[in-house]
């Protein structure tokens, strides 16, 4: 059988999201996995990237459906005549440092934040991130299935596997960057929870933590896996950290989402900082003067004057590596980026604490939790303080689950479909208990979803997710109360609309 990634895409309903692939476990087929792993390979080889020499590593995270999916990624390699490198189950910045360490290509099994009944692949060319312009390219390649290997279901017809044992040079490697990155002991005399669940990198933290003097409190493991969103974090997990501090007196809580590319850390309140402000700590402790973030993150970044330029995108790492690479390209020294979600992404060699911290653009947990605990060390200030040297802007976000894909489209497309004027009444009709609250619009931006800023400089961001049926809603206020009620405000607003 012949077809196109874009073909398969439509057939399989498994459809390229942020930087891969993404889709519910049951469509995530043998065949599928294996195509989707056949195309990126053959994209690589006619660009020159590849050749029978070079090797791919892969690693996942801990979904029950990750094996499985790994074991076709690693099929469709060894078909291809490229050498597979298995290394286990680890950080996807840690998969994606030994690419850029090793100049090879890497894939990564994970679906990030979203709930266990889906997956994705994660796709690294040599120089990182497939981007954009890869994903166009990708979908073009046109493969070829041997029908004799896979069932009419789309399984393997023999069950073998295909990864060889595990290479833990990545996992040691990743470690050995933030060892070496911070002084001896450096977190002596901190008591921190490590809220674990199912992350893939509970264990490492913990190990890195105490390696740097911390002791340390597991918290909260599962086998069973838990979609903790950075951006949206669950009730019960803002419960759970009141909880934590009180009962084991931490002075904070450590955490990532399942494939440690998102960092979730609380004070010693049990407080959890939100994701585009512990981008600004971490950028501001390493020294970052150019720094790329997306439209949706806190307007506090500009308003704090800690950078010399601020540039933002659309949501997406590759949006945002797109405009690193523009700063470096321009010869800048001290690049970064970092998402609302808190993933942040170094574009530039830098040195800090005697040490060199070499580039990794993606999405990584680790250096946010660790720069952010090592700077309130430093200072000799609870973790609570750190944040107070920023402009006081708060922000929220929310989401609609099971949110049809079309309806979203349908509300983006009533509200940016015409000329600025006729939009802000169409809102300004809708919403009416927000321009009650917040007065008449003053602005408003597309460049990704529905930025809607009005005249006491409050923000609604209203946005279709771009890998799962779901329609969020980001909002900022001079106050965290406010944030959170105008979330609930506009949120409710959606679903009355929705539901006519």
């Amino acid at each position: 059988m012949k077809t196109t990634i874009e073909d398969l895409m439509h057939s399989s309903q498994v459809t390229f999201g942020t930087s891969g692939a993404r889709g519910l476990v049951k469509d995530m087929t043998d065949q599928v996995c294996y195509a989707y792993t056949l195309g990126f390979i053959q994209y690589l080889k006619q660009t020159q990237q590849l050749n029978r020499a070079s090797s791919i590593v892969l690693a996942g995270d801990l979904r029950n459906s990750t094996p499985a999916i790994l074991n076709a990624c690693a099929k469709a390699i060894v078909d291809s005549g490229i050498k597979v490198i298995n290394a286990g189950l680890i950080a996807t910045p840690a998969v994606a440092l030994y690419g850029l360490q090793h100049n090879c290509a890497a894939i990564m099994v994970t679906g990030s934040h979203i709930p266990d009944d889906r997956n994705g692949i994660k796709f690294y060319k040599l120089a990182g991130e497939i981007l954009k312009d890869d994903e166009l390219l990708i979908k073009q390649q046109m493969i070829d299935l041997s029908d004799k290997l896979f069932s009419t279901q789309g399984q393997f017809n023999e069950a073998d596997t295909y990864l060889p044992g595990i290479d833990k040079t990545a996992a040691d490697s990743y470690k050995k960057r933030y060892i070496d990155l911070f002084p001896e002991q450096a977190l002596t005399g901190k008591r921190v929870g490590v809220y674990q669940h199912s992350g893939v990198a509970r264990e490492l933290i913990a190990e890195l933590l105490e390696a740097l003097g911390a002791e340390v409190v597991k918290l909260g493991f599962s086998d069973t896996f838990i979609p903790v969103d950075t951006e949206a974090v669950r009730p019960e997990d803002i419960e759970l950290a009141k909880k934590w501090v009180s009962e084991y007196q931490l002075d904070a809580i450590v955490s990532t989402d399942g494939d440690a590319d998102r960092p979730l850390i609380s004070d010693e309140k049990g407080e959890w900082f939100r994701g585009d402000i512990v981008g600004i700590l971490c950028a501001h402790y390493l020294h970052i003067d150019h720094i790329v973030t997306p439209v949706s993150s806190n307007t506090c970044v500009e308003k704090s004057h800690l950078f010399v330029d601020v540039k933002r995108t659309r949501i997406g790492s590759p949006y945002v590596i797109e405009a690193m690479n523009h700063y470096v390209a321009d010869h800048y020294a001290a690049v970064a980026g970092y998402e609302a979600n808190g993933g942040f992404l170094l574009a530039t060699p830098l040195r800090k604490n005697n040490a060199l911290l070499t580039p990794l653009p993606t999405r990584d947990a680790i250096v946010v939790l660790l720069t952010l605990l090592h700077s309130a060390a430093e200072k000799n200030i609870p973790l609570s303080k750190l944040s107070e040297q920023l402009p006081q802007r708060y922000t929220y976000s929310d989401r609609i689950k099971n949110f049809a894909t079309e309806t979203s489209q349908q509300l983006m497309q009533k509200y940016t479909g015409g000329i600025e004027d006729k939009n802000k009444q169409r809102i300004e009709t809708d919403f009416p208990e927000l321009v009650q609250q917040l007065g008449h619009i003053s602005n408003i931006n597309t460049l990704d979803g529905l930025r809607i800023t009005f005249e006491n400089e409050a923000i609604i961001h209203f946005r279709p997710s771009g890998n799962a049926p779901e329609f969020r809603c980001y909002s900022e206020s001079d106050s965290e109360k406010s944030a959170e009620e105008i979330n609930h405000l506009a949120m409710k607003n959606i679903l009355q609309t929705y539901n006519k």
